[in-house]
């Protein structure tokens, strides 16, 4: 059996800074003898594991903003998918100390939407509209935003013909997907702004792991179940590999069987953390004799 592991697989820059700013504050709150509450804005990183892991260091999740309003001392830590601009302010208001782990790439966006949309741009958002960054993105615009994930959300886009547009895109988003929307937006002849935000890291993962599914056997996709870029890189390598899973740690591999002479892909979204991968990848060698 042959087994490659994507290049691009597991933590990408934003997810990587992001968590290893909660465990420095852990350290930090250590060392200073205070012993303040820390807590994320939601959870760090769409990956069990690793929230599991900061609950057993006394990390707790804020899970709204209602519960963030009851708040009044400890350390809040925003996660990488950002924040809407209001809960910066309440944080502010109860007077708590802020630690700001958004991912450099998604406050780029929240830098566009505030400024075009001060302009009076219509801000249209190519994402999911549930995710957290997307919800993030969507308050940081002063006019009302719109969020378009599908095509037919696509063609039933409509807005004074007068008023120019300016369209971004989560930064996990398909990266083909995304052109195809503003394919189709650009065809209604509105005055648009084009700004691709997709990241770069985003879209490296999702060609690499089309490329190995294409000449795999099986494929294996190993990320949190909540995991946006995880669910779309699932979806990209199912259409070239049908025989492709999506598991969350080596446990869930215990069912799956592959023969022996299957090159075997694997491939891991940016909140997966390496010892994972390196767990799945044995896991699989071990299972065939190839350890």
């Amino acid at each position: 059996m042959e087994i490659k592991v994507a290049k691009s697989a597991g933590f990408c820059f934003g997810v990587k800074k992001a968590v290893e700013c909660v465990y420095e504050q852990i350290d930090e709150n250590e060392k200073s003898g205070e012993k303040k509450q820390i807590y994320t804005y939601g959870p760090i990183i769409h990956n069990e594991n690793v929230v599991n892991d900061l609950a057993g260091k006394g990390v707790k999740v804020i899970n709204s903003e209602e519960e963030l309003k009851e708040i009044i001392s400890g350390i809040v830590i925003i996660r990488s998918h950002g924040v809407s601009k209001h809960i910066y302010d309440i944080i502010e208001s109860n007077k708590l100390k802020l630690v700001d782990a958004t991912c450099p790439f998604v406050k780029k966006i929240h830098k566009i939407v505030y400024e075009k949309s001060q302009e009076g741009m219509q801000i249209v958002i190519i994402g999911n509209d549930k995710h957290p960054e997307v919800e993030g993105i969507k308050g940081w615009s002063v006019t009302a935003p719109v969020v378009i994930e599908d095509e037919q959300e696509a063609e039933m886009f409509c807005t004074e013909k007068s008023k120019e547009i300016c369209i971004v895109s989560q930064t996990t988003f398909n990266y083909n997907k995304f052109n195809k929307l503003v394919e189709i937006i650009s065809k209604k002849g509105y005055n648009s702004s084009i700004v691709n935000t997709i990241c770069n890291a985003t879209s490296v993962r999702q060609v690499e792991a089309k490329e190995i599914a294409k000449e795999a056997d099986a494929m294996i996709v190993v990320g949190g179940s909540n995991s946006s870029n995880t669910q779309k890189l699932f979806e990209i390598c199912k259409k070239e590999c049908n025989n492709t899973y999506y598991i969350q740690n080596a446990e869930d591999l215990h069912d799956v069987e592959f023969d022996d002479d299957w090159y075997v892909g694997i491939t891991a979204g940016a909140s997966t953390p390496n010892n994972i991968i390196e767990e799945v990848r044995t896991n699989v060698r071990i299972k065939h004799g190839k350890l």
